[in-house]
């Protein structure tokens, strides 16, 4: 079984590294493929592509592949691949916006979502949602543990001179410093 976890990754962070371990471990995935988005359809990047692909490719080094993924929203990536029933990976949050996406319910008769929840997030919101689609048989939760970090929180960080030790991996932090990222 392949997993797939896109986003921006505007810098990747511990929170998509323990996302993608407990997803590997729970669904006994075979292959993990990260697909960094060139341009997001649901909200602007200021950081390149290339640069947000280099991040990610230290982020998730031996433990999945990485690519730049040219479709702006999650059903165009999923109709492009090739893959037989793909577990599309996303947080509790996402899930709770997924009716906003483009075509929440084609996305799930191509790929089944692998929702992560974390202790103390609100049930009824999930299924809320749940109760809207068509095909809530494809959605599968599996916990994980918190891990109070966002892309926004590291970048904030970094431009006031602040460490962010724990927040990204060694290699994350280290391009970040050399690349000059999120200085201002």
């Amino acid at each position: 079984m392949i997993g797939l976890l896109g986003g921006a990754f505007d810098p990747p962070h511990e929170g998509h590294l323990a996302l993608a371990r407990a997803a590997i471990t729970r669904f006994g995935l075979e292959r993990l493929l990260v697909l960094v988005v060139a341009e997001p359809g649901h909200r602007g990047v200021e950081t390149p592509a290339e640069t947000r692909l280099r991040l990610a490719e230290a982020a998730f080094a031996g433990l999945a592949e990485v690519r730049l993924d040219e479709h702006g929203r999650t059903v165009d990536s999923l109709r492009a691949g090739a893959w037989d029933e793909p577990l599309f990976l996303i947080g509790a949050d996402q899930f709770a916006e997924f009716l906003s996406w483009q075509e929440p319910d084609v996305v799930l008769d191509l790929a089944r979502l692998g929702v992560a929840t974390r202790p103390g997030y609100p049930r009824e919101r999930l299924d809320a949602v749940l109760a809207r689609l068509r095909r809530p048989d494809r959605v599968l939760f599996f916990d994980i543990e918190p891990l109070p970090v966002s892309s926004t929180e590291v970048r904030e960080r970094v431009a006031r001179g602040e460490t962010i030790d724990g927040l990204v991996p060694a290699a994350v932090a280290s391009l970040i410093a050399e690349l000059g990222l999120y200085l201002s």
